[in-house]
């Protein structure tokens, strides 16, 4: 165990490396057109947009036009482009990948089948429209531990507690609470204002891109008005249930990555070393277990497909391999051999040293504190405004 253990300290000294770096070039499975992400428009009405930058040098163009007689219609005769504009889409951003890699943590299996466990379990137990319902910290709170969901529960005040700990330089209860949001990161934005930098960021983008549209019709299965639904002519309701044709026209239609698709993904080792407790002997054993969970983040997705979204689905490319090293202070690189298997290995033994920090699956929402904290916000909000 104890050798187990040492395995990677040579990533956490204070002169080790600065990061672990990885690079995955990916292709789509079957059409080369894939679909990134779609985002609102910022000029309302238009349909949604990807997220695509271009950049680089504006193509210059040199015309002249020959009219052709009785026609009138032009043709290029001289046609001369100088430079080269670029593209790159976010096909799953930064947060996107932590949320698919975070809740892994609460349903990681042993090779018997019995569950795996590295990281304590937080529900919180709520009525939502009446209903009962469990959330889940690793799959529900946007912000983790930081989220509106755990700040107004029956744990609010140890939640409070951890995150002041962090504060002051103790990392330890808030890794006993809540692990991953030293990993993927948070910010208490609402109250003490303490944000927890994200040790792994992974995101994939496409380059040289290919923009395509798209336009569908639906037409009803009947004709609606004829069948009696309504007396009124052209009645525009129709459509909101259903029972009339509505177009769709000019809508984003996935992209085409002349120039490849990659993931890329890091681990900062020196943010890792800023993670410390009040007992030095204590310090590496926390810095282990974080290492351990940062590990099995970072090759999570080690021989799986990305199976993002609909008509999103990318494979590695075998005759271009996955690539992980270390990058050092002075800026050379070393490979760095490890898998899935190997982190949760060493992840275990981390965790087991270190003691995983008991469940939390108990706490309730409290409806009158959350209450209590929106009148307080417009308070606030009105006192601002009439100042301003």
């Amino acid at each position: 165990m104890s050798d187990l253990l040492r395995k990677f300290d040579h990533l956490i000294e204070e002169r080790g490396p600065a990061a672990i770096v990885l690079k995955q070039w990916l292709k789509p499975v079957g059409d080369p057109v894939i679909f990134p992400p779609t985002y609102a428009n910022p000029k309302e009405g238009d349909p949604a947009m990807y997220n695509i930058d271009r950049f680089g040098e504006t193509a210059t163009l040199g015309k002249r036009f020959e009219k052709f007689k009785k026609t009138h219609t032009f043709m290029d005769t001289d046609r001369v482009e100088h430079g080269r504009l670029q593209s790159v889409c976010v096909i799953d951003g930064i947060p996107s990948q932590a949320n698919r890699i975070e809740p892994a943590f609460g349903r990681m299996m042993e090779t018997d089948g019995s569950p795996l466990k590295l990281v304590p379990a937080i529900k919180v137990n709520a009525l939502i429209d009446g209903q009962p319902v469990a959330l889940d910290l690793l799959v529900d709170a946007g912000h983790r531990i930081a989220d509106a969901m755990l700040r107004y529960t029956s744990i609010a005040q140890e939640v409070t507690a951890a995150i002041l700990a962090r504060k002051q330089g103790d990392s330890a209860p808030l890794a006993k609470l809540a692990p991953t949001s030293l990993v993927f990161g948070m910010w208490d934005s609402q109250m003490t204002g303490v944000k927890v930098p994200r040790l792994v960021n992974s995101i994939i983008r496409a380059f040289d891109v290919r923009e395509y549209r798209r336009s569908s019709q639906f037409n009803p299965a009947m004709d609606f008005e004829a069948a009696g639904v309504t007396t009124e002519k052209g009645d525009k309701k129709l459509s909101v249930v259903g029972m009339d044709g509505a177009p769709s026209t000019f809508q984003p239609g996935g992209i085409e990555a002349l120039g490849g698709i990659c993931r890329d993904a890091s681990l900062n080792l020196c943010t890792l070393r800023d993670i410390v407790t009040t007992d030095s002997t204590q310090t590496l054993k926390l810095q282990r277990y974080i290492l351990g969970l940062s590990l099995v983040a970072i090759t999570y997705f080690d021989g799986m497909t990305l199976n993002l979204r609909q008509g999103c689905q990318l494979v590695a490319i075998p005759d271009k391999p996955m690539t992980r090293i270390t990058v050092n202070a002075n800026g050379t690189e070393d490979e760095l051999e490890i898998d899935n298997n190997v982190a949760i290995g060493y992840a275990v033994a981390a965790a087991t040293d270190f003691g995983i920090g008991p469940d939390r699956i108990d706490a309730t929402f409290d409806v009158k504190a959350a209450k209590a904290a929106r009148k307080t916000a417009k308070k606030d909000k009105a006192k601002a405004e009439d100042k301003s």
